[in-house]
């Protein structure tokens, strides 16, 4: 039984024993309120004090089932306080050392910063796509369901320097500053490219004019769910059978072919090699749809087009296509 459960239990009981022991005291015994009362408590818990007041048989009698009856209830519900509180402490204590354990074995994480409606939905996608996460959050009561779900996370201020260290951000791959302020986000992104220089950001704007500061405080990418809304409403409205294809194709985990970006790395033996003759398509199976180097993005390579290592390459494929290339690219 749920020691909350059960602790409720005992203390109706215990004031069941008060009660009765209040009444049969001011009945049998011929106590006024306060001294039945005050005779009871007494009783139950062995504390020794008396009343002056001798007892009558049938006083004795009831003394002693109600020693019977209330000193073990008493003591069980005392015992059953500790215990919670002992056992909260301590599994609260190996609980966060645990996940603090597991945060500092982290490799290639993402950090997302705030656990609402946008976190959650971002959270999805990674839980979907088997990706390590983090998360930060400074509300008690939102951390309790971020653990019950069985997510790690970090309970602070993500502004704080010190909270993101504690994310093990030197080995993430890249962090969503997701809270609902801007001014907030500038401050995580400011804090995060200061802490590790190569993590990619992705930073939340409520506003248009806050976009241009995030991208200076360090933010890769800047995303408005605002713009981002009303731009599909209006595909939706104007090109619906377009959206519904990228949303199929991308969304969709009953489709076989999925888009994947994946980076060519040094040392890769497509490197230095044109579309054609890398034989991609041929080896893999896997389809190139666009390359992109930098900040250009080339959305209709041709075959002379030459893959250099660093390159991100668009591809499309079945899952066991796309870990063939993978193992290409990277190797």
């Amino acid at each position: 039984m749920d020691i909350l459960k059960r602790s409720a239990i005992i203390f109706t009981v215990l004031l069941v024993v008060l009660i009765l022991g209040t009444v049969g005291n001011m009945l049998i015994v011929g106590l006024t309120f306060v001294d039945a009362l005050y005779m009871t408590v007494i009783t139950i818990t062995t504390v020794g004090f008396g009343l002056e007041r001798p007892l009558n048989a049938s006083g004795k009698i009831f003394t002693i089932f109600l020693i019977f009856g209330g000193v073990g209830t008493a003591t069980y519900a005392v015992t059953s306080v500790v215990q919670f509180i002992v056992q909260g402490y301590f599994r609260d204590i190996l609980g966060r050392r645990k996940m603090t354990n597991q945060i500092s074995k982290l490799k290639d994480h993402y950090i997302i910063c705030g656990f609402g409606r946008i976190g959650q939905n971002i959270i999805k996608e990674l839980v979907k796509n088997k990706k390590k996460f983090v998360v930060v959050e400074k509300n008690p009561e939102i951390v309790t369901d971020v653990q019950e779900a069985g997510y790690l996370v970090v309970e602070g201020d993500a502004t704080d320097d010190a909270i993101l260290e504690s994310t093990n951000i030197k080995e993430a791959k890249g962090l969503v500053a997701a809270l609902d302020d801007d001014a907030d986000n500038v401050f995580i992104a400011l804090s995060a490219r200061r802490l590790k220089a190569t993590i990619f950001i992705i930073a939340r704007a409520n506003a248009e004019e806050t976009e241009g500061k995030l991208l200076a405080a360090g933010a890769d990418r800047v995303v408005s769910p605002s713009i981002i809304g009303g731009r599909r409403m209006a595909a939706t409205l104007l090109k619906p059978a377009i959206l519904d294809y990228l949303d199929y194709v991308t969304h969709s985990e009953e489709l076989e072919y999925h888009l994947e970006e994946l980076k060519v790395m040094p040392g890769s033996k497509i490197a230095d090699v044109s579309i054609a003759d890398s034989h991609i398509r041929k080896n893999t199976g896997a389809l190139v749809l666009a390359i992109k180097r930098g900040e250009e993005l080339n959305t209709n390579p041709s075959t002379d087009t030459v893959i250099l290592a660093g390159d991100n390459l668009i591809v499309l494929g079945t899952g066991d296509q796309l870990k063939s290339l993978s193992n290409v690219v990277t190797n």
